[in-house]
C-alpha cells in the first residue's frame, strides 16, 4: 500500500525548501521569493509537520538543515523537474502553448491563404514550429474535433456548430471552368442547364466545392456526368486543362490556373459563395497559439478587404 502524502506537504512548499537550502537563510530566502521571512518559516515547518520529522534546527540565530532535510531537497528536486516535464508533455499533447501548431487547410488555400497566414503568425511567435495538414472539409472538422490539428482553414461551418469558434477570412465564388477549346469559349454567363451532354469531373465528397458544385447542378435541375472525381484541387484543373470535362472552380485558385483552362462566369442563379475561415474549438480560444493565428487571421482579412 503507498504512503499517503500529507496535504501539508506541496509543490510550492517544496520549491520553497529548495530556495532556502540554494541562499541559506530565511532573509535571503525571502527576498528571493518576494515573501517576508515569517512566510518562509511557517512553510518550512509546516513542512516538518507533514513529513513528521526533524528537518531543521536552530544554532543561536540560525535555522541549518538536517540530513532529513537534505535527502527531501533531493527527492524535492526530482519530483518538481518530473511534473514539469509532465506538465509540458500533457499540454503539448493537447497542443496548448506548445513551440509547434498544427494547421489543417484545405488544398486551395495553400497557393495564397497559407503561406500569408504562417508569415503573421512567424511575425508574433517566431519559434512556432508548423505543421500542415490537408485534407477535405469534412475530414478537417473531424480532425479538429478530434484533437488532431490546432486549427483549420475551411469553408465556415455551420451556425449549429456551437463548439467551434470561426473567424471568416474572406468570401469567394464558383466559375465554370472549361478547356480552353471547348464550345465553352469566348460564352459569358453559363447556364448549367446547358450542360446536359457535357462531361465533368469534380472533387470527392467532403470538399465545400464538391457541395456547391452539387448544389449548382440541383438548381439545374439535371445530375451532370461527372467520369471522375479527385480529392485533389490541382488534379482538378489539370484534368480539366487535359480535356477530360469541365468543372466547378473557386475563384481563389485563378492565380495557379494551368495552361488551357477557362473561368467563366455563371448566370446569377448559380452563385454560390463559399466562407473561408479559420476555426479551432471555442474550449481553447485562450490558447496563446491560437490567439497568436486569430490575430494573424485578422490582419490578413482586413488586408483583403482593403485590398492590399
Amino acid at each position: 500500500m503507498s504512503l499517503r502524502i500529507d496535504e501539508e506537504i506541496t509543490f510550492r512548499k517544496l520549491e520553497i525548501l529548495l530556495a532556502f537550502m540554494e541562499a541559506g537563510s530565511l532573509g535571503r530566502t525571502a527576498e528571493k521569493l518576494g515573501l517576508s521571512a515569517v512566510s518562509v518559516h511557517r512553510a518550512l515547518h509546516s513542512l516538518e509537520a507533514g513529513v513528521r520529522c526533524t528537518l531543521f534546527r536552530l544554532e543561536g540565530r540560525n535555522l541549518l538543515p538536517t540530513d532529513a532535510a537534505l535527502a527531501l531537497a533531493d527527492v524535492a528536486t526530482e519530483v518538481l523537474r518530473t511534473m514539469g516535464e509532465g506538465i509540458r508533455s500533457t499540454r503539448e499533447i493537447a497542443g496548448y502553448a506548445a513551440d509547434r501548431i498544427r494547421i489543417g487547410s484545405l488544398y486551395s488555400l495553400t497557393s495564397r491563404t497559407v503561406p500569408a497566414l504562417i508569415r503573421g503568425l512567424k511575425l508574433r511567435k517566431p519559434d512556432i514550429q508548423t505543421e500542415l495538414v490537408l485534407a477535405s472539409n469534412a475530414e478537417l472538422l473531424v480532425k479538429l474535433r478530434d484533437g488532431a490539428i490546432d486549427a483549420a482553414l475551411l469553408g465556415q461551418p455551420e451556425e449549429g456548430a456551437t463548439d467551434l469558434e470561426s473567424q471568416l477570412l474572406f468570401e469567394d465564388d464558383l466559375f465554370f471552368a472549361a478547356p480552353a477549346g471547348s464550345r465553352f469559349a469566348g460564352l459569358s454567363g453559363v447556364d448549367l442547364r446547358d450542360c446536359r451532354d457535357d462531361r465533368f469531373v469534380s472533387l470527392s465528397e467532403g470538399f465545400v466545392t464538391r457541395t456547391r458544385f452539387d448544389e449548382g447542378f440541383t438548381a439545374a435541375g439535371f445530375r451532370p456526368n461527372v467520369t471522375i472525381t479527385t480529392g485533389d484541387i490541382f488534379s482538378l484543373m489539370n484534368l480539366v486543362s487535359g480535356g477530360i470535362g469541365c468543372t466547378l472552380l473557386p475563384g481563389r485558385v485563378r492565380d495557379v490556373l494551368p495552361p488551357g483552362v477557362l473561368m467563366l462566369e455563371m448566370q446569377p442563379r448559380y452563385h454560390a459563395l463559399q466562407r473561408i475561415s479559420v476555426s479551432f474549438l471555442r474550449a481553447r480560444e485562450r490558447d496563446p497559439n491560437l490567439l497568436s493565428l486569430l490575430a494573424a487571421s485578422r490582419t490578413y482579412a482586413a488586408e483583403l478587404a482593403a485590398g492590399t
